[in-house]
């Protein structure tokens, strides 16, 4: 799982990583839930597929509002959407827009639950997640708690409730199933997904870090490894001269206070990551000990 603020490098990282797994012979599927994704452009491919093949090993698929429809419709959202139709006259789609408004991690909630189902099917062996910039993704790390305090306001309102014309179960009942999803999606997150953040040595960029690992340490989620990105290795002019200087305070900082993390240094490159052959360039720095083999 790749995560942070926009514009670090983030999608770039996770198509290099992606490249990599596949490069091994590993069926690797890489996964974008960004409301305006790139991994098609990084890839250069046309093929409007879901998943789309890169090349052989390598698939994938830039997943939006649609897929999360049909997620929730399948396990929950009709049933739901039954009772307060009953009440309300409300259309679905508004319906599924005011539980969305209501829950907004319920969006990176379901994909989480749709890689989970994806990582139990055994169909690849590495699936890389791409998600939308931080600040959007943590929202998915209340949903459990929210659930939990409904619920404890909750029974004597819905306990007279029933849902809906396909089933007698109480809609108290429903929510309980939702909630235990999302239990088990955390655990999933803190269980068994390595979560990787993507920085750039700047102020803004690094000061927000310490925040992100108190948030994500709230749910007991660890942070493995932090890319950062955009590290100037050349100063054969001034300009470059000037930024690597006013790097290097930065990266002292992030080896200093995460020195236990797996930390991994990617250059500034003088051109457009695009294509397979550059980003080969990119999981050449993020793998090292694999180039080095290969060489």
């Amino acid at each position: 799982m790749f995560s942070g603020k926009g514009g670090v490098g983030k999608t770039t990282s996770a198509a290099a990583t992606a490249l990599h797994y596949s490069s091994l012979g590993q069926r690797t599927l890489i996964i974008s839930t960004d409301a305006t994704p790139s991994l098609s452009h990084i890839y250069e491919i046309q093929d409007s597929q879901k998943p789309a093949k890169v090349r052989d090993s390598l698939y994938v698929a830039e997943l939006g509002v649609s897929e999360v429809r049909e997620m929730w419709d399948r396990k929950f959202g009709r049933e739901v959407y039954a009772v307060f139709s009953a009440i309300v006259a409300i259309e679905y789609e508004d319906f599924v827009a005011f539980m969305t408004s209501l829950l907004p991690g319920l969006f990176d909630e379901f994909m989480v639950d749709y890689i989970r189902e994806l990582g139990l099917s055994n169909q690849y062996d590495v699936i890389i997640w791409d998600t939308a910039p931080l600040g959007q993704t943590l929202t998915l790390l209340e949903t459990p708690s929210m659930l939990k305090e409904h619920l404890r306001m909750a029974p004597r309102i819905y306990s007279r409730l029933r849902a809906g014309r396909n089933t007698r179960e109480p809609i108290i009942e429903i929510i309980k199933r939702w909630q235990k999803l999302s239990t088990e999606n955390i655990a999933f997150l803190r269980n068994e997904v390595k979560f990787t953040l993507v920085t750039i040595p700047e102020a803004l960029a690094v000061n927000q870090l310490e925040g992100v690992f108190c948030e994500l340490d709230k749910y007991g989620i660890k942070v493995q490894q932090i890319i950062i990105n955009n590290v100037v290795k050349t100063e054969d002019c001034g300009f470059l001269e000037t930024k690597a200087c006013q790097q290097k305070k930065y990266l002292d900082a992030i080896h200093d206070k995460y020195k236990d993390l797996t930390l991994v240094e990617v250059p500034l490159f003088p051109y457009e990551i695009k294509g397979l052959e550059r980003l080969g360039e990119v999981a050449a720095q993020l793998f090292p000990e694999r180039a080095k083999a290969s060489a």
